[in-house]
């Protein structure tokens, strides 16, 4: 009798177990469909019109949520309710990562607009005079690239030890022309051109209102950490459709549609993905 329950309880044992094991291995099932976080602009359509294709040929299915806000669409990738997102760079998740206690990180650059100093009511740098006005973006890590932009043009001199990345109003040791800066949100620049003289516009921006990027008076040398990059969570990175994404950046497919599309040299590639 000892011996027949001792045998049933190894049996009831080994049932759960195998149970388990079954559950372990269902729940570690291939993920095929991938959500995606889309925002206005640029690099959102870049995806859904080069990379969801290569996606697709692989087998994946990709569903789209759009958000008006980028910073709602991390915050849903930070909670799981999407998977990626294409619309921000490093310093942006960074930031977003310290302010919220979140774990996003990027699994591959890609490409980017530059920003650039765009004309308003004068349409060339060599018409600056002292006092004209200047609109550059309000928000921290587009003042930041302004500012830096402008010291590209010989406009202003930023202190030598300052990270280009975190610059402010506050780090500019000379103005060199006597320009007067005004942050504004970033949107509205466009639509201010005619009553401003200047204007430093992010590439999004550019994109999404319409206007001419061969009309940029300067072009932005643009730092690593503003790069366009591929936004996961920590713990997907390496997932196989983290990574599918990944070599979908770097496949000839994408290369071969960059080629063809990158008109006036409209994208700034990384080297990563050239």
């Amino acid at each position: 009798m000892r011996k027949n329950v001792k045998l049933l309880l190894v049996i009831l044992t080994i049932g759960v177990l195998a149970a388990c094991g079954s559950g372990t291995a269902e729940g570690d099932e291939e993920k095929t469909t991938i959500n995606v976080g889309t925002s206005p602009g640029p690099y959102s359509e870049l995806f859904i019109d080069a990379i969801q294709p290569i996606l697709e040929d692989e087998g994946y299915t990709i569903e789209v949520q759009s958000f008006q806000e980028l910073l709602q669409a991390d915050v849903a990738l930070y909670e799981g309710s999407i998977d990626v997102n294409v619309d921000q760079h490093t310093a942006y998740f960074e930031n977003f990562n310290e302010e919220q206690g979140a774990d996003l990180t990027k699994i591959t650059p890609i490409p980017t607009v530059p920003t650039g100093i765009y004309p308003g009511r004068k349409d060339s740098l060599e018409d600056l005079e002292a006092g004209d006005l200047v609109a550059i973006p309000n928000d921290p890590s587009n003042a930041a690239r302004a500012y830096a932009i402008l010291q590209k043009a010989g406009l202003i001199t930023l202190a030598e030890d300052v990270e280009l990345v975190k610059v402010t109003e506050a780090d500019i040791v000379e103005n060199v022309e006597d320009i007067e800066i005004q942050e504004m949100d970033s949107a509205q620049i466009p639509r201010a051109l005619e009553d401003i003289d200047y204007g430093v516009i992010p590439g999004s921006i550019v994109y999404s209102s319409g206007l001419d990027a061969s009309t940029s008076l300067l072009q932005e040398d643009i730092l690593k950490d503003l790069e366009l990059v591929v936004v996961v969570n920590k713990e997907d990175e390496d997932s196989n459709w983290a990574q599918v994404i990944k070599a979908a950046y770097e496949s000839d497919a994408f290369k071969e549609y960059m080629e063809e599309y990158n008109e006036d040299d409209y994208w700034f590639i990384p080297e990563e993905i050239r």
